[in-house]
């Protein structure tokens, strides 16, 4: 199955799904020298995004959580893609900060919510940069 995204941040990227559709802080929620979520009260609570397609509508805080996220991309444990299901211009900048520092962006998307809630832990997904992202069921 592929459904068509806006792409904020072009790119490539694949691997498992590790979705949710509660948001996540990545200052205080996210471990950038391990990828492993750890804030407790998430669903996603000890699983490790890192190398994964993190599927969450949105991200909660401010631009520290960018600052984490960039140093997950330092440390080379942040999501191999993100897709979101609004905007989120905290996700955009850490990526663009990414490509300037380190040349290594984070390939953001936007889904629409119905195609969105397609998006199960677990499953095999390939963003693509157009946009479009590719699940294997």
């Amino acid at each position: 199955m592929t459904f068509h995204g806006r792409a904020l941040i072009a790119g490539e990227a694949a691997g498992t799904v590790l979705a949710s559709g509660e948001p996540i802080s990545f200052w205080g929620g996210y471990d950038a020298a391990t990828g492993e979520i750890i804030d407790r009260r998430h669903p996603l609570s000890g699983a490790r995004a890192a190398g994964c397609v993190l599927a969450v509508p949105f991200t909660r805080g401010s631009s520290t959580s960018a600052q984490v996220l960039l140093e997950a991309v330092r440390t080379g444990t942040a999501p191999a893609a993100i897709v979101l299901a609004q905007v989120d211009s905290f996700v955009a900048l850490s990526s663009i900060v990414a490509d300037e520092l380190y040349r290594r962006p984070i390939p953001v998307v936007v889904a629409d919510p119905a195609d969105f809630a397609r998006l199960a832990t677990g499953q095999r997904a390939e963003v693509r940069r157009d946009g479009s992202i590719r699940i294997e069921e």
